[in-house]
């Protein structure tokens, strides 16, 4: 039984991370073109449908990653779907310091936006709103379009990758 002084305890950042940890996500890559036509991107799980009438999607990022000025300066951006067989592109597109798409075969979208291949879903969208909130900016994205194959996802949960 929680006590007074726990209810008006603060959560700790390291409380609050551990208990979404147990919601299990699926992976994503999200991706944008800079001006000069170079990719960026990173992994994602914090990616939510939003509305279907019109079809909007949304992704959280932190304010200190290496590529939010690239997506706040963006018009359209990419959520790319990670099949089970993609955690190793999941690792490359988590870690620091280094170009991600290095070496690595992708091609423009409908939007023009970078897509990797073997994803699940690519789901290109015009940037709708940005919208502030804490550490982190919620980039709304309008579905502008979509391609979708079968297959079985990467799952995170707990801090571990998960297949079904």
């Amino acid at each position: 039984m929680s006590s007074e002084t726990d209810r008006h305890r603060p959560v700790t950042s390291e409380e609050f991370r551990r208990a979404c940890g147990r919601f299990a996500t699926g992976v994503s890559i999200a991706s944008v073109l800079d001006r000069g036509g170079a990719p960026h991107g990173l992994t994602v799980n914090s990616f939510s449908s939003v509305s279907l009438e019109p079809p909007l999607v949304l992704i959280s990022l932190g304010h200190q990653v290496s590529v939010i000025n690239q997506f706040r300066a963006a018009k359209s951006f990419a959520i790319n779907v990670l099949a089970a067989e993609q955690q190793p592109l999941s690792d490359r597109f988590a870690r620091k310091g280094h170009d991600r798409f290095d070496g690595l075969e992708w091609r423009r979208g409908v939007t023009g936006v970078p897509l990797l291949p073997g994803v699940l879903a690519a789901i290109e969208c015009d940037v709708y709103k940005i919208i502030p909130l804490g550490d982190h900016d919620l980039f709304i994205g309008e579905v502008m379009h979509v391609t979708v194959r079968e297959g079985n996802p990467l799952l995170y949960f707990a801090s571990s990758y998960r297949h079904l």
